[in-house]
């Protein structure tokens, strides 16, 4: 039997509260690995989470996509955002992200679902974009991909440049966990907010599965927590 919650809130700040809620609860069952977005979503949850009294300590962690190109040490890096964020303020028992430079992309790839297999993930947080994108899987990419290098459309790139001060500068490929490995993870919880979003919640609310709305997938999962403001 599949459980599918939505959880309505006025805030981003109230999300989060829910959230640190939530965590406490599965590390006292035994959470053990977590999947991690990033993004401007994400902001307020990791402030929650480094204000509150959680122990990650025993806690594996995988985030779900990194720009090719930039090295972890570059602010525009999602290495970067992580360690500024959330890293650096909460102990893990590791953290993983894809190399941005690795030399050979397919082998870091395989590395990496290697090591999703080898770590299930308890929960995976995601957001979606305004296309309906999870991660970097854009319309159209298969329901059944495993990590992999993902080109940008244009209207992701023109998103995300607004983060980098050259907009010239912004990568148009990532890596990325396929709709396959986020699919693996045993809960997911879903984070949107605002009115650009609505098309993509109003396609995960409708009756077809698609992937030209990759959100949509989640239809198929057996858990899944949409948290929003969008009604």
């Amino acid at each position: 039997m599949s459980f599918f919650e939505i959880i309505y809130v006025g805030s981003q700040q109230e999300a989060s509260t829910i959230i640190v809620n939530k965590l406490e609860e599965e590390l006292k069952s035994g959470l053990s690995s977590l999947g991690l977005a990033t993004g401007s979503t994400m902001i307020p949850i990791y402030n929650g989470i480094a204000e509150s009294n959680l122990d990650f300590s025993q806690v594996t962690a995988f985030n779900l996509d990194e720009y090719i190109g930039l090295a972890s040490t570059n602010k525009n890096s999602f290495a970067f955002f992580m360690n500024e964020r959330l890293f650096s303020k909460k102990l893990f028992k590791e953290t993983h992200i894809q190399n941005g430079i690795a030399e050979d992309k397919q082998l870091e790839c395989e590395r990496y679902e290697k090591k999703l297999d080898r770590h299930p993930i308890d929960i995976q947080f995601l957001g979606v974009g305004e296309n309906g994108h999870i991660a970097f899987n854009e319309p159209g990419t298969s329901f059944d991909s495993l990590t992999h290098v993902a080109s940008l459309t244009d209207s992701t790139i023109e998103v995300n440049s607004q983060y980098f001060d050259d907009h010239e500068h912004m990568p148009t490929q990532a890596y990325t966990m396929g709709i396959g490995s986020i699919m693996k993870a045993k809960k997911i919880i879903l984070l949107a907010f605002g009115e650009k979003k609505r098309a993509a919640i109003d396609a995960l609310l409708g009756n077809n599965i698609t992937e030209q709305w990759p959100i949509t997938v989640l239809k198929k999962h057996p858990h899944v927590t949409l948290i929003t403001n969008i009604k």
